[in-house]
């Protein structure tokens, strides 16, 4: 598979939104390990082996385990993620195929206030369009390092 687009090809300002949200997000009240799980669940869904190989690097870097990262796709039967990470979990796949229901937002809300609902909406969010950008480009799996995108904000 040949990259179709670099982000050196792009023009200056392109990913400036983009890297100024993730910015935000690492600064929110958000927790970075249990956003990196979630980052890769999403991009597990939408099949992006850029970002798969990204926040499985993070993941591990922030203390996740290997176990949880594989068992992640059956998160729903495993006895190791809590009640709080399943109501994330659910919330997460609910907002990136575009229906949440009460039920999960309810779920959710027993956990986060509105405002961490919102950063929470945002970061799933974020991760997909940075999905959707890597597949259309073809950005090559692999050749991430942790942190190198932190200093771009």
């Amino acid at each position: 598979m040949e990259t179709r687009i670099t982000f050196a090809d792009i023009n200056k300002g392109f990913m400036d939104g983009l890297f100024k949200t993730g910015n935000y997000l690492r600064h929110s009240e958000l927790d970075r390990k249990l956003m990196e799980l979630i980052h890769y669940r999403i991009s597990q869904i939408n099949g992006c082996a850029y970002c798969l190989d990204m926040h499985h690097k993070d993941a591990i870097h922030l203390g996740e385990t290997e176990q949880r990262l594989h068992s992640l796709p059956a998160w729903p039967e495993c006895p190791y993620y809590t009640e709080e990470e399943k109501a994330v979990l659910a919330y997460a796949e609910a907002v990136n195929s575009g229906h949440v229901s009460d039920e999960v937002f309810n779920n959710l809300a027993a956990f986060y206030s509105k405002a961490k609902i919102a950063d929470l909406t945002l970061s799933v969010a974020a991760i997909g369009t940075w999905n959707k950008l890597n597949k259309a480009f073809r950005t090559e799996p692999g050749t991430y390092e942790i942190g190198q995108h932190e200093s771009q904000d």
